[in-house]
């Protein structure tokens, strides 16, 4: 189980309850940030965010703790509504990082992966065109 940091004093009731549930959600996933953001559509710093009470997190990032805990949407859903109405301004609150950086990825992971996406994208393109080179007629002079 995670050690967490205490939240901000400036965060409302409502919105801490929201946060210290969905910390203990993610500590049943048994994820760490890193995993949890790539079993989801949110960074491992926006989790960071999320968990440490220092942004609000979106509807959908509640959701998708929700799918990945197993857990009933609804009843945190109904406090993501509270903790909407009462967060200040959907700004984001002064906080420390929500667990120790532990499980970091390496130094220029993110850019290896969008590199390898462009490979990718790129092969893509070049074995398209290859058909359609083959598949269109040669002209006979």
């Amino acid at each position: 189980m995670t050690r967490w940091r205490p939240l901000p004093d400036v965060l409302p009731r409502e919105a801490r309850h929201l946060v210290e549930q969905l910390r203990a959600l993610k500590d049943r996933t048994g994820l760490s940030l890193a995993e949890l953001a790539r079993r989801t559509a949110y960074s491992k710093s926006s989790w960071q965010r999320y968990l440490s009470g220092a942004k609000q997190p979106p509807r959908g990032a509640v959701q998708a703790l929700c799918r990945m805990a197993g857990a009933e949407q609804a009843r945190l859903l109904a406090l993501w509504d509270l903790a909407d109405q009462a967060w200040p301004n959907g700004a984001a609150v002064a906080a420390g990082p929500a667990e120790p950086m532990t499980d970091e990825r390496p130094p220029g992971a993110e850019y290896r992966r969008w590199r390898a996406a462009a490979l990718v994208s790129f092969g893509v393109i070049v074995v398209l065109l290859a058909g359609l080179l083959w598949v269109l007629p040669v002209g006979s002079g």
